[in-house]
């Protein structure tokens, strides 16, 4: 018989790798198999529920939430090879407050191993507890918090330690001063009401799993453009071989995002299958109510969130290329391979 409830032990435990991740020292969570391959940490019973979850899932007739990174789309500034340039032309801190900003909102993710969210059965009418979704407050979201944040107190390094580990690699410790990462990257719902059918704290938890969603995706975007720069090979000509590894740390990250995904769409799958209580007595089914939100969240990342990031990043890079002795050459080349021509000459 199929297994479909897991307790936070098995749910957390990892394989027995034959070589711990340690890179300069700093150890790291995860580790490496007999052929050298990596192992995401936590996976080694997180995995097999996922996949059992997912097949009851379709058994019952539904599946997970049909979404990937393609979804959105919009300008980035700067773009790959807008980054390239910038990097060729010594101007190296856009891409430096890239990484360290990274690791910093990488590092917040570990609040979800540090928080008690509502209880979904009370929400919804069916029996959750052989479901990924019965098992969020059961170590599912806290060993994705963990995966992200780490174990500071083990001196075990998660997503935001190997971020700064990638970007000293290709740089060198304290190449520029420290900068701090916007408070808020999730959409703002300004105290508006998606779905007021069921109360707010379910409809917070559940806004919260669909914006966490797009923030992978949008990383996702992020991590494979950052990793395309590290891996140029006339950039970081004397630390050729530590930028390589640098890019080979994010290709570990993703490995360990890929799960994180999964898990998220196999959660909104699950619920969309779902009757939800109402606070008028009755019940709505979870499609109706996860649909509307999602929708117009994607509207926004798709649309408003992509051109406000790159007009707001334009006029901060621009500054700095301007400060450069050769500045106006390099802006308008810099301009010259945008994605957003509109919106240069909007910020500009």
């Amino acid at each position: 018989m199929t297994k479909l409830t897991y307790t936070e032990e098995e749910l957390f435990r990892s394989h027995d790798y034959a070589r711990p991740h340690e890179i300069g020292g700093q150890r790291l969570h995860g580790g490496f198999d007999a052929q050298g391959n990596y192992v995401p940490p936590r996976a080694m019973d997180r995995e097999e529920a996922l996949a059992h979850w997912a097949e009851a899932l379709r058994a019952r007739g539904g599946d997970l939430l049909d979404a990937d990174s393609s979804l959105l789309s919009g300008p980035r500034v700067p773009n790959t090879e807008q980054q390239r340039m910038l990097l060729r032309e010594g101007l190296g801190q856009t891409f430096w407050n890239g990484l360290t900003i990274t690791g910093k909102i990488e590092g917040r993710g570990r609040m979800l191993a540090e928080m008690q969210f509502p209880d979904l059965q009370d929400l919804i009418e069916e029996d959750i507890s052989e479901m990924a979704i019965g098992h969020l407050n059961k170590g599912l979201l806290a060993a994705h918090g963990i995966d992200e944040g780490g174990e500071p107190d083990k001196g075990i390094g998660g997503h935001d330690v190997m971020w700064f580990v990638a970007r000293d690699l290709a740089f060198g410790p304290d190449a520029y001063p420290d900068v701090e990462p916007p408070e808020n990257i999730s959409r703002p719902e300004l105290g508006t009401r998606s779905m007021p059918e069921i109360e707010p704290q379910y409809e917070g938890l559940l806004s919260f799993l669909m914006n966490l969603l797009v923030i992978e995706f949008r990383a996702e975007i992020g991590f494979a453009s950052t990793q395309e720069v590290l891996r140029t090979p006339d950039l970081f000509a004397d630390r050729r071989a530590d930028a390589e590894e640098a890019a080979q740390i994010i290709e570990r990250i993703r490995t360990d995002e890929e799960i994180h995904v999964r898990s998220l769409c196999l959660y909104l799958g699950e619920l969309r299958e779902l009757n939800f209580k109402t606070v008028d007595g009755g019940t709505i089914r979870g499609a109706e109510l996860l649909d509307r939100f999602w929708d117009g969240l994607i509207g926004w990342a798709t649309v408003e969130q992509p051109r406000l990031a790159a007009e707001n990043q334009y006029a901060a890079v621009r500054q700095r290329i301007l400060e450069a002795s050769d500045g106006q050459r390099i802006l308008r080349e810099f301009d010259a391979i945008s994605d957003l021509h509109d919106s240069v000459a909007a910020a500009g």
